[in-house]
């Protein structure tokens, strides 16, 4: 059952600001409901991790993730350093 929670003009601003940020950063809608329920429920200590808490994928990487990341990775023999990868990236 919902029951409304009223709350003043700043709080519901800041309320739509953190919801259109998370509909940015992780392209999914949440509702108020959702994002005031997993805020209450969950003490988190900071807004980034509200955020990340409506993403799909989990970071960081579990080990068995980490371990799989490892069996792909290969030596090319050629040594590059930042301003390698600066110059392929940046041109």
């Amino acid at each position: 059952m919902a029951t409304a929670v009223k709350v003043d003009e700043d709080a519901k601003s800041r309320l739509e600001e953190l919801q259109a940020e998370i509909r940015l950063q992780t392209g999914r809608n949440v509702t108020q409901q959702e994002l005031l329920t997993r805020i209450i429920d969950g003490a988190y200590e900071s807004r980034d991790e509200v955020i990340n808490s409506f993403r799909e994928s989990t970071v960081p990487l579990s080990e068995s993730e980490k371990e799989t990341m490892r069996r792909g990775r290969f030596r090319s023999g050629v040594d590059t350093d930042e301003t390698d990868v600066d110059d392929v990236l940046y041109g």
